[in-house]
């Protein structure tokens, strides 16, 4: 099981005093000696936390993995072209949500989808759609050419009842083993913690986690490089949910 940190969070700290601390890309480079597989950014439309810079920095200083997350709008497109990182994960975006709130339809966006996963991988980069865990949406990421998809964990993270819990969760595992059936590699991301993160990381047919808030929260208590070895033990700790 990978784990890729998402930085985002790094850059919104920053952003809510202006400057330029903390810097992201110095963040980064922590992730990775502390063990992480990749590094994930999101660059929003609106700028609220990665920006150009940013993007471009982490292209030049990244040496694991750069999953550079966006909306398949044609600016934002643009920039991925010239920036080329390593995997792109198409997200739904909408301007007033605090952080992404669902998986992309794909079903219904199956033409522009297609025309965005071409150029794409026109320039040699993979493609990532990120998924509600239905199985429609994951046959139509294959339809549409996509090479994995990222199941979202947001409801299985939000979920309180421990039946409910148990649902979610092997709903998820359903759903990582039919994109796996069908050929493609399978990520997971979305609310993932310290402790809700193990039985996921028990799946077998996931390939990889993407976390981001939690280890950045962590880290404000005991430092970015220990929190982020904190999450690697936390996945390496896998176990069944009971």
């Amino acid at each position: 099981m990978r784990l890729c940190i998402n930085i985002d969070h790094i850059a919104t700290l920053r952003q809510a005093r202006g400057g330029s601390v903390p810097d992201p890309i110095e963040g980064a480079r922590i992730c990775e000696n502390a063990g992480a597989d990749g590094i994930v950014c999101h660059l929003r439309e609106d700028r609220r936390h990665i920006n150009d810079r940013d993007v471009r920095l982490l292209r030049k200083t990244v040496t694991t993995k750069l999953d550079l997350e966006m909306a398949a709008t044609d600016e934002i497109i643009r920039i991925a072209l010239v920036v080329v990182p390593e995997l792109v994960t198409l997200v739904p975006e909408k301007r007033m949500e605090l952080t992404t709130e669902g998986g992309l339809d794909v079903v219904a966006q199956r033409p522009s989808l297609t025309e965005a996963i071409r150029k794409f991988h026109d320039k040699g980069i993979l493609v990532s759609l990120f998924v509600d865990p239905e199985n429609d949406q994951v046959e139509a990421s294959r339809e549409v050419g996509a090479d994995m998809v990222e199941i979202h964990t947001g409801d299985y993270a939000n979920a309180a009842i421990p039946a409910e819990v148990h649902s979610m969760l092997r709903n998820v595992e359903a759903i990582a083993a039919l994109g796996k059936k069908l050929g493609m590699g399978v990520n997971a991301g979305h609310g993932l913690d310290y402790v809700n993160v193990r039985p996921v990381a028990n799946i077998s047919a996931i390939d990889e986690m993407s976390i981001g808030h939690s280890i950045i929260s962590r880290a404000v208590m005991v430092g970015l490089n220990q929190a982020v070895k904190e999450m690697i033990a936390a996945v390496a700790t896998s176990v069944p949910y009971r």
